[in-house]
């Protein structure tokens, strides 16, 4: 392990020296280097965005926001999954439309989803690829950046030629038809950090979605792909691996019980993700979150569900004593019982 200073920041490291510190990290952890060498890229990019003037209406989520902020997950989650304030992007737009910045009918959402699109791309390719590439430069780091849509790809020279199928690269999507909301601040940090001390990572505090929401909002995406028996998945077993540690973690209970905020996840997608089932009839949000969830797939959606799990397993995107696929289903298949029967419990979070 090299030797440094107390607060030596990492990438003033020798190429050499950080790659030596990785492999330390990687050997007590129990999860490859350049796995470790991507979270920093993560922990650099979102810290470029959230300590910027627009940093404010911001909020990390997702799967890498379970695992960063709320340690609730164990996978690698390898991409940012960012909200863009709806209020911040399109004030002209949702004035006088509540709380939730909700449009009136359909067809005013979609007339809402093709002016934010429009705008957001257009923010991305400016305001938000040169503050991350301003921020990276001055921290003495070197990538290559582009914008597609509203996407961001921050390209980075690996130190380890070996990367498996995860690509050198952190893609930040972006999103911006609600408002974050509900949301708490969180310290984010590198997973090598408290392995390696002396050596200075970066870290930041940044707005996270609350873990309730996402589990609402992956219960809601499982239940359409239930319900659309899709044969093909790729890389979309991890809504369930998440679900089943949030479950883990204690906030499936919290969830469950939080029907006002279950409700207000299934008005948000009637309006901005209508999706049909397979035989063609609309997906109901409410029904799904009022006693009529899905989240164990039929045949052949479950063999295709479980194919891409062990894809996901033998990729190292999960620790080693994870669970089979069938014993996961089964305890999907038991938060899916919970969900439906605890439909009659008052509206309203736990107190």
């Amino acid at each position: 392990m090299p030797i440094a200073d107390a607060d030596t920041p990492f990438q003033s490291l020798s190429s050499d020296d950080r790659r030596a510190a990785l492999e330390v990290a990687a050997t007590h952890i129990g999860r490859s280097a350049y796995l470790l060498e991507k979270d920093l890229w993560v922990v650099y990019t979102l810290r470029a965005l959230v300590e910027s003037p627009f940093g404010k209406a911001l909020t990390f989520k997702g799967g890498t926001s379970l695992s960063k902020a709320y340690h609730a997950i164990r996978r690698f989650s390898e991409d940012l999954d960012i909200t863009y304030d709806i209020q911040s992007i399109a004030p002209d737009l949702v004035a006088g439309h509540g709380e939730d910045a909700l449009p009136p009918t359909h067809s005013q959402a979609k007339r809402w989803t093709q002016e934010i699109r429009k705008r957001l791309a257009e923010w991305a390719k400016s305001d938000a690829l040169t503050t991350i590439k301003t921020n990276l430069s001055e921290s003495g780091l070197s990538a290559q950046l582009h914008a597609d849509g509203y996407r961001i790809f921050v390209n980075y020279k690996p130190l380890f030629p070996n990367h498996g199928l995860v690509k050198p690269r952190v893609m930040v999507e972006f999103g911006a038809r609600s408002t974050g909301e509900p949301r708490e601040k969180h310290l984010i940090v590198c997973d090598a950090a408290s392995h390696l001390p002396g050596v200075a990572f970066p870290s930041t505090r940044t707005f996270v979605m609350l873990a309730e929401r996402t589990f609402w909002e992956k219960a809601t995406a499982m239940h359409v792909f239930c319900r659309q028996q899709r044969s093909q998945w790729e890389r979309l077993s991890r809504h369930w691996y998440d679900l089943v540690r949030l479950d883990e973690a204690g906030f499936a209970e919290r969830s469950l019980a939080d029907r006002a905020l279950a409700r207000s996840v299934a008005r948000h997608k009637s309006m901005f993700y209508r999706e049909n089932d397979a035989a063609g009839s609309r997906i109901d949000y409410e029904a799904a979150v009022s006693g009529d969830l899905q989240l164990v797939p039929h045949s052949p959606a479950y063999e295709a569900l479980a194919d891409d799990y062990d894809r996901m397993r033998s990729d190292g995107m999960l620790p080693d004593d994870e669970e089979q696929f069938e014993a996961l289903m089964e305890r999907c298949a038991d938060i899916q019982e919970r969900a439906n029967r605890s439909n009659d419990i008052e509206s309203g979070p736990t107190q």
